[in-house]
């Protein structure tokens, strides 16, 4: 899948193009663009539909969009990097599916259960279809270069998990919260679906020789080899019998 190690041009590209446009983002919101809710994702309003493809570059303050573009930029690096077969797939349907699955889910308060309609921003669901994708698709495959790339997602994130629960289950809040578990648990959804669907394209585990159950190498067998070296007698060349001319007994056989 790389040849000779060497990094993909998009795993550098394409995450610094995803930062360009998320701080551009972030910086027309700055300067009153995208106001009132306009560009994210209210659930089961028409209005809201635009989200789905905005929402992810728009973000509510400085902290949360630093806090989503180091993520952004180092899952996108590994998914470009060993899935360059399905990366701008997995992207892209990650992207879409998890905002029309928010905009689908029904905008209930977790502890009141009364309807919320909020307004969804910021890239955190793209950040759970990556790491989730990521994860299970090493899982899949079970390639050893892969499940690496595994280990390290939940080494690093996966504390992750948690954020697709509410808030309101961890601490005592005066307001709802305005962390989106929904946007959370439909990207880490999605994450795992694509992972599914993608399974045998690119690379998959590699199966070696003596994983065959019929497979016998001489060099291997330790017994065998001692013979030899305890009995090189037993190996040396043999003369071997002339074959039988049968044109020599053709008139023997002919008398049969």
């Amino acid at each position: 899948m790389l040849k000779n190690d060497v990094i993909s041009k998009k795993a550098i590209i394409n995450p610094l193009l995803m930062l360009s446009a998320m701080w551009l983002g972030y910086f027309l919101q700055l300067q009153g663009f995208f106001e009132s809710c306009f560009g994210a994702i209210i659930p089961l309003l028409p209005e809201g539909l635009l989200g789905i493809i905005t929402s992810p570059l728009l973000h509510g303050n400085l902290d949360h969009i630093v806090g989503n573009s180091i993520p952004i930029a180092i899952l996108m690096f590994l998914l470009y990097q060993f899935y360059p077969m399905v990366a701008s797939k997995v992207f892209i349907l990650g992207w879409l599916a998890t905002g029309l699955l928010v905009w689908l889910l029904p905008p209930i308060d977790f502890m009141t259960g009364d309807y919320l309609y909020t307004c969804t921003i910021g890239a955190s669901g793209v950040v759970y279809v990556l790491a989730f994708f990521l994860f299970f698709s090493g899982i899949f495959k079970w390639n050893v270069k892969l499940l690496t790339i595994s280990l390290l997602v939940v080494l690093y994130y996966g504390s992750l998990v948690w954020g697709m629960l509410p808030e309101e289950l961890f601490y005592n809040l005066q307001e709802p919260s305005k962390i989106s578990w929904q946007a959370h648990i439909a990207g880490a959804v999605v994450g795992v679906i694509l992972a599914f669907i993608f399974k045998k394209v690119g690379e998959k585990k590699k199966k070696y020789i003596w994983e065959f159950p019929n497979y016998y190498n001489e060099k291997d067998d330790k017994l065998w080899q001692e013979y030899i070296e305890k009995n090189p007698e037993d190996f040396m060349e043999l003369p071997y019998k002339k074959k039988d001319d049968i044109w020599k007994h053709l008139d023997e056989l002919r008398r049969k």
